[in-house]
């Protein structure tokens, strides 16, 4: 509402960490059994991201350290097993420092002495991207949670087999009876025990592992898009920003100077929340039509989602009705004033909506999210309604990373699509840079008018 909902709103306030103030590197997740071929496919990632700052974490690298005794029976220890095998408290450590951009050391483990002292530790600078690469990486959920994008390399056990052999014998000289045993007695059954299960997390399962280079191309532009892109835009794959160009940079100059006319903040407001209106229209569902053109040919295109609605919230929310309205006929528009009462925090919620909204898409046009307050107020209501979350696009055409964390954390299904992703929120919860109150510079009315309720 306006960009400024009150601190007494009842709801707990998002605040601004440290880790919102740094740019955020994009995690790949990359998981499969030994040797089907993640290691081949990390390279070629690497190889075609030459012109940004790529780093290579191996989850190898932190294997415990065996004791005296774990040593004396070496062939009985399993390094397969997720318990047993890695310190996963370290490797969360180091990925934690990685992703709030500060330098860290990372061991190298020997795998003739079982020891990560060996070596000195190699240095792993911050990077824009960061490959976290092992057979058990999608296993526990905390570190799945750093991932961006999980990969799962799948290949056929007997080339995994022929390829451990070879590796195992040629890089590590052990006895090829060894191996074997080992195979058997550990790496099948922890391979069927606890990494193929972590196959359904993945969000891109590459046959095949390097040789499969359509997949790697197709993951690279990908990767390429997300870096291109905002870092929430990363963290929250329901969050859109339509692409800057110097015309909506331009116009978001103008509507932000606290100078500019009456008639040129709604001439300019009014272009950009088009574009945003015309963004959200594009994430509709649509069926495949073909129509007869006046040449007597056949043109296969799309149709338009029919059972559609717009809901404003008042006030500020309502200078988005007319963009809608030039986008889509004859549309239904509902509305919700979430009105705070008095000084001990409730409020009431005020609605006028379709009877049939259940049944419909809706836009929901608010062209603030500051705390998210009131989006979460007004998402709330349209769920209660029969409203399916996944049925909900939010429009706005500047959003607070707070109020992006506290909708997108709540309802992960709905959409947002936003013109620009502000710095954050002032210590009176206000945006910034922002543009002041909306409604009050669109409609030329000041703080003391009285709201109007509108009827049920």
């Amino acid at each position: 509402m306006d960009g400024f909902e009150q601190r007494k709103s009842g709801m707990e306030q998002p605040t601004t960490s440290a880790t919102d103030m740094y740019k955020q590197p994009f995690v790949i997740g990359v998981a499969g059994g030994a040797a089907s071929g993640k290691t081949a496919v990390c390279d070629m990632i690497i190889q075609q991201l030459h012109d940004q700052r790529v780093v290579l974490v191996n989850q190898d690298s932190f294997y415990h350290n065996l004791t005296e005794e774990e040593l004396a029976r070496v062939q009985d220890y399993n390094f397969d097993h997720p318990a047993d095998a890695f310190d996963t408290e370290l490797l969360l450590c180091v990925m934690d420092k990685l992703k709030r951009g500060e330098a860290v050391d990372i061991p190298k483990y020997d795998f003739k002495s079982y020891k990560s002292d060996v070596y000195p530790k190699r240095r792993v600078n911050p990077s824009d991207v960061i490959i976290l690469e092992g057979i058990l990486v999608f296993h526990d959920p905390r570190v799945r949670e750093l991932m961006n994008m999980k990969i799962f390399v799948d290949t056929d056990a007997d080339v995994r087999l022929a390829r451990r052999i070879r590796r195992d014998t040629g890089e590590k000289g052990r006895d090829i009876a060894v191996v074997l045993d080992q195979y058997s007695k550990f790496v099948k059954p922890a391979f069927d025990d606890f990494i193929l299960p972590t196959k359904k997390y993945a969000d891109i399962i590459i046959p095949r592992g390097g040789d499969n280079h359509v997949a790697i191309d197709l993951i690279v532009q990908h990767i390429r898009t997300k870096l291109g892109q905002h870092d929430l835009c990363k963290i929250y794959s329901n969050l859109y920003v339509i692409q800057s160009t110097f015309q909506i940079r331009g116009m978001h100059t103008l509507i932000r100077d606290a100078q500019i006319t009456k008639h040129d903040f709604v001439f300019y407001s009014d272009r950009l929340i088009r574009l945003v209106v015309e963004h959200g229209l594009g994430h509709l569902p649509f069926t495949e039509k073909q129509v007869i053109t006046p040449t007597g040919s056949v043109y296969t295109g799309v149709d338009f989602c029919k059972r559609l609605c717009g809901v404003s919230v008042i006030r500020s929310g309502e200078s988005m009705e007319n963009a809608l309205r030039a986008c889509c006929k004859g549309i239904k528009i509902g509305k919700i004033l979430i009105h705070r009462e008095g000084d001990n925090g409730q409020q009431l919620i005020y609605e006028k909506l379709p009877n049939d909204i259940s049944d419909r898409h809706v836009l929901l046009l608010d062209p603030i999210l500051g705390t998210g307050n009131s989006a979460v107020q007004a998402i709330s209501l349209l769920i209660r309604k029969g409203v399916p979350e996944s049925n909900i696009i939010f429009l706005n055409l500047i959003s607070a990373p707070q109020g992006v964390h506290v909708v997108c954390k709540k309802f992960p299904r709905i959409k947002i699509v936003t013109s620009e992703i502000e710095i954050g929120l002032n210590k009176d919860y206000r945006v910034i840079p922002g543009m002041g109150e909306f409604g009050d510079r669109y409609f030329g009315t000041d703080d003391d008018e009285q709201l109007v309720v509108p009827s049920q």
